[in-house]
């Protein structure tokens, strides 16, 4: 069964998470679900989710930086050369519920 604040946590995050194209189905959200993997969500929608969610769980930062999840890609004058993927933590839905029946960021 889920919890009042686990599916307060879904409720946020649904509207961020689309639909498929083809045949309208909403995504299904799981604890395991990755914002930036399987979501596709982008930096600034990322940061507004996230103010959203400090918000309304009355969740104190910490040391949440939204650049531990989206670092910024190396830039180069060279538009033939492929920067090697940087590697990011994973950015789950879970960390959100942790987080929010904590009161605070719980990930660094």
């Amino acid at each position: 069964m889920v919890d009042s604040i686990e599916q307060r946590v879904y409720e946020l995050v649904r509207p961020y998470a689309g639909t498929y194209l083809f045949n309208l189905k909403k995504v299904e959200l799981t604890p395991e679900t990755d914002l930036d993997t399987d979501l596709s969500i982008d930096e600034l929608e990322v940061e507004d989710l996230m103010n959203d969610f400090f918000e309304k769980f009355n969740v104190g930062r910490g040391n949440f930086k939204i650049e531990t999840y989206y670092p910024a890609e190396p830039f180069s004058w060279n538009p033939f050369k492929k920067s090697p993927p940087i590697p990011v933590p994973d950015f789950t839905i879970s960390m959100l519920i942790e987080s929010a029946k904590a009161g605070r960021w719980l990930f660094d």
